[in-house]
């Protein structure tokens, strides 16, 4: 039987960039690096068999291509994702919002909607047709308190966690119940208004991003969590493309 080589996956995205390398039924080993701070590939490049890259960073994407050992496939609209889009610009569309609307369709079915918890938090949008439709983009939940430790001279920078309590008995847990709570009802208000779309009502509700756990644990709108939902969808985009 001919030995089967992992594949590199890499998501370059605002804050962090995830290499990973993976095969044709898992994800194998994932190492995170601040975007700003990558250097290197964390991985050998020996017994590679190909790379798809997504990346959110245009300046980071030509950095980091210059690091690879082989051409990678690039994510976006035109290439063949399995899903269909169906989107007036297409070349506006983040790499990411493309590897979760297939990470989603292929694992969970469609219709969907993907809550993805990163920088900004982004909800995508695939309809029962398995069509990537368009999405809805809002701050993200550092932006949010950093914000308030950058603009205030008494508040600081916290370390998000759960609330204690939904009243604060201190500065740092009263901004904690601002910040967690209050941004649940934010992503709460936005997945009830998508369900009022037609066609969405029965979607099915994914998170995703560095957040995702701990705003989704309390939402019972979200019915499932997935941390590598973008490094999934990248593996299936690689599937699809790779040289035969």
């Amino acid at each position: 039987m001919k030995k089967e080589h992992p594949f590199l996956l890499v998501n370059i995205n605002n804050t962090n960039t995830s290499f990973a390398l993976a095969n044709a039924t898992r994800i194998l080993r994932v190492v995170k690096v601040p975007t700003a701070s990558v250097r290197k590939i964390p991985f050998s490049d020996a017994g590679i068999e190909g790379i798809v890259l997504g990346s959110v960073v245009p300046a980071m994407t030509k950095r980091v291509r210059r690091l690879l050992p082989m051409r990678p496939i690039i994510v976006n609209a035109n290439i063949d994702l399995g899903v269909g889009v169906r989107y007036p610009s297409k070349k506006q569309i983040g790499a990411d919002r493309l590897a979760n609307a297939v990470g989603v369709a292929k694992l969970y079915g469609t219709p969907a909607i993907v809550v993805d918890f990163g920088t900004a938090v982004t909800f995508d949008i695939v309809n029962s047709s398995r069509e990537y439709v368009g999405g809805v983009i809002a701050p993200g939940l550092a932006s949010v308190t950093d914000y308030l430790y950058q603009r205030t001279a008494l508040l600081p920078r916290i370390k998000l966690a759960e609330p204690a309590s939904v009243i604060g008995k201190s500065t740092v847990a009263a901004m904690r119940v601002g910040a967690v709570i209050g941004y649940r009802g934010l992503v709460k208000e936005i997945l009830s208004a998508l369900k009022r779309e037609r066609g969405m009502k029965k979607a099915v509700v994914v998170a995703t991003g560095g957040y995702g756990e701990l705003i989704a644990k309390k939402i019972r709108e979200i019915d499932h969590v997935n941390p590598l939902l973008t490094l999934e969808g990248l593996r299936f985009i690689y599937l699809r493309n790779r040289a035969a």
